[in-house]
C-alpha cells in the first residue's frame, strides 16, 4: 500500500490541543508519505503521543521528529501487525491508498480498510480519521475514476466499522511537494503556450496543505457521537485554467496562453503530464481522472468541530505563495515521491559476493582523492537532481526517457533537498535505502528493470590516511532477460560508472580548492 500524496513555518498547520486536555495516543499509517510525514510533527506539537505503522521503519529514521515518535513495523493488509499497532491507541489515522495500476488495486484498498476497521473496533479505538477525495454529488459512483471510487468505498468501510469515524474529503491539495502542486507548477512554468485537455475548464475547490493538517489534527477531539464525512476546501472555487493563470501571476511569470483540446483522453492526458512534469503517468492518471468532474464542497460543517483561526482557510494565492517560498528556500518537508512507487522493488540488498540467492553482478570502482573525506562526502550527498550524475549526461537522460516511456518514474523526480538526503528520500529514479553520514550512500533503483539494482558510494580513509572514493553498482537479474540486460549495458560501464567515479573525485578536489568553480557534473 502506498501512502496518500498532499508547527513548521510555511506549510505547517496552526493546530493545538485546544482545550488543554491530556494528549491522546495516536496511530498514524502512511507516515512515510506526503501527508502522513507532515501530520506526525503536528500531532506531537499538539501534545499527542504518536505511533507510526510502517512497512519500512528505516525510512522514518532520519526525520526530525523520529526520536519523539514510536515506530512499529507492519502493513495495513496484515491483521496481526495492525492489531499490535492498535494496542492502547485512542485515535487511528488511515492515510494509505493503493496507487498502483492493475485490476486488483480496488480489492487491495477494500481489504486493507476492512482489516484496519476490524482491528480498530477490536482494540477499542475511540476514533478513526481518514483523508479521502472530494466527489461530485450528481455523478453516479460507477462513473467516477477507479481511484476516486475506491477512496469513496474506503470511507464507507471505515464509517461502518462501529468506531466513530471522521472522513475528510479534499480535492486538490496545494503545498510544497504535493503531487497536485508540482503538476500545476511544472505545467505552468515549462509551457508558456499550452495545448491542454478539456478538464482545464472543470471547477475545483483547492485546499492548502496547512488547512488539511489543521483539520486532521483537530478531528482527533471530535465528540464521540460524531461519525460522518466532511468536505474540506479553501475559500476559492477555480477552474484548472484559473489555477494556472493565477499561479503564473504569483510566480511572476508572463501570462500563459492555454488552448484546450477536447480529444485528449485521461490516459493521453496522464502521459502528457508525465512528459512535461516530474509526476509519472502512473501517478498523474489518478489526478487527471479526478479532474473530469466538478469537485466543489457542498458543506463546511467541519468548522463546528475544528474552528478556523483568523486568516484561515488560506486562499489559493496565499497557498501557492507559501509553497513556492518553501521550494525556493529548500525547506520541503515531504514530497509526493516520499511514498513508495507502485511496483518498486523492496527486497533487501543481497549480502554479496558469496550470496547464495543467485547471480549478483557488480561493477566496482575505487580512487584516491586529493581532498579530505568531508569534501568528498558533500559531493556524494549532493548527487542527482540539478547536479546530475557526474558522467555522460546524455546516457542518463536517455535512460530516464526510456524509463518514462515504459511507465517508470524517469529522472525528473529530482531531490527533496538540494544538499541533504535522508533514508527513504526519492532521488531521480533511485531511492535512498541507506545513508551513513560522512561514509555511505546506498541507492536502490526504482526504474523499470528485469531485476534489482543498487548503487553504493563510499567516502573512506585508507591505512595511509588518504581519502578513498569507492563505488559499487550491483544488479540481481530476474530470469534470462535480466542476464541479457546486464551484458547488453556492460560495454557502457567504463564510460558511465568509470566516468562517474572520476568526476566525483574531481568535484571533491574542486570543492576543496575554492579557486576553481564548484558544482555541476562534467562529462567524462
Amino acid at each position: 500500500m502506498s501512502e496518500v500524496h498532499g508547527r513548521v513555518s510555511g506549510d505547517r498547520a496552526d493546530a493545538g490541543d485546544g482545550d488543554g486536555a491530556r494528549g491522546l495516543r495516536c496511530l498514524v499509517t502512511g507516515a512515510t508519505g506526503y501527508i502522513g510525514g507532515r501530520l506526525v510533527p503536528e500531532l506531537l506539537a499538539a501534545g499527542h503521543r504518536v505511533r507510526c505503522l510502517a512497512r519500512s521503519p528505516h525510512k522514518l529514521r532520519d526525520h526530525p521528529w523520529a526520536g519523539d515518535a514510536e515506530v512499529v513495523r507492519g502493513d495495513v493488509t496484515d491483521a496481526g501487525s495492525v492489531a499490535g499497532a492498535m494496542e492502547d491507541i485512542d485515535v487511528a489515522y488511515y492515510l494509505v491508498h493503493a496507487l498502483g495500476g492493475g485490476g486488483d488495486f480496488e480489492e487491495t484498498d477494500r481489504r486493507a480498510a476492512r482489516t484496519f476497521a476490524e482491528q480498530a473496533e477490536a482494540a477499542g479505538v475511540r476514533r478513526i480519521v481518514y483523508l479521502g477525495g472530494l466527489t461530485p454529488p450528481d455523478v453516479p459512483e460507477r462513473e467516477l475514476s477507479p481511484h476516486l471510487r475506491s477512496r469513496t468505498e474506503v470511507g464507507r468501510v471505515l464509517l461502518a466499522s462501529g468506531v466513530p469515524t471522521t472522513v475528510l474529503r479534499a480535492a486538490v491539495v496545494i503545498g510544497s511537494g504535493s503531487a497536485s502542486f508540482e503538476m500545476l507548477r511544472y505545467l505552468t512554468e515549462r509551457l508558456p503556450v499550452m495545448v491542454t485537455p478539456s478538464w482545464v475548464h472543470t471547477r475545483i475547490q483547492p485546499v492548502a496543505v496547512r488547512d488539511v493538517l489543521r483539520d486532521l489534527v483537530g478531528s482527533a477531539r471530535m465528540p464521540d457521537d460524531v461519525s460522518r464525512a466532511f468536505d474540506i476546501g479553501g475559500p476559492d472555487v477555480l477552474t484548472y485554467r484559473d489555477m494556472m493563470v493565477r499561479y503564473a501571476e504569483v510566480a511572476k511569470l508572463p501570462r500563459r496562453l492555454i488552448l484546450p483540446v477536447p480529444m485528449l483522453t485521461p490516459g493521453l492526458s496522464s502521459h502528457w503530464v508525465g512528459l512535461v512534469t516530474p509526476v509519472p503517468a502512473s501517478i498523474a492518471r489518478p489526478l487527471t481522472e479526478s479532474l473530469r468532474h466538478e469537485v466543489v464542497c457542498r458543506e463546511n460543517d467541519i468548522v463546528r468541530y475544528v474552528p478556523a483561526p483568523p486568516g484561515y482557510p488560506l486562499g489559493f494565492d496565499d497557498a501557492v505563495r507559501l509553497a513556492l517560498r518553501r521550494v525556493r528556500d529548500a525547506r520541503v518537508a515531504t514530497r509526493w515521491s516520499s511514498a513508495s512507487v507502485p511496483g518498486a522493488p523492496s527486497d533487501p540488498l543481497p549480502t554479496d559476493p558469496d550470496w547464495a540467492g543467485g547471480s549478483l553482478y557488480t561493477d566496482h570502482r575505487a580512487l584516491t582523492v586529493d581532498a579530505p573525506p568531508d569534501a568528498l562526502w558533500r559531493v556524494v550527498e549532493g548527487i542527482g537532481g540539478d547536479n546530475g550524475w557526474y558522467s555522460f549526461p546524455l546516457a542518463w537522460a536517455v535512460r530516464g526517457w526510456l524509463d518514462r516511456l515504459v511507465g517508470g518514474v524517469g529522472l525528473r523526480r529530482g531531490r527533496r533537498d538540494a544538499a541533504r538526503l535522508r533514508a527513504g528520500d526519492s532521488l531521480d529514479f533511485w531511492r535512498v535505502e541507506e545513508i551513513v553520514p560522512g561514509r555511505l550512500l546506498r541507492l536502490r533503483a526504482e526504474m523499470r528493470l528485469p531485476g534489482l539494482a543498487w548503487l553504493e558510494m563510499y567516502a573512506e580513509t585508507d591505512d595511509a590516511g588518504r581519502t578513498r572514493y569507492r563505488q559499487r553498482a550491483l544488479f540481481h537479474p530476474h530470469g534470462l532477460a535480466g542476464h541479457a540486460y546486464w551484458w547488453s549495458v556492460w560495454p557502457f560501464h567504463a564510460v558511465v560508472f568509470g566516468g562517474m567515479a572520476r568526476n566525483i573525485a574531481r568535484a571533491a578536489v574542486r570543492d576543496h580548492r575554492p579557486s576553481g568553480p564548484v558544482g555541476g557534473a562534467p562529462a567524462s
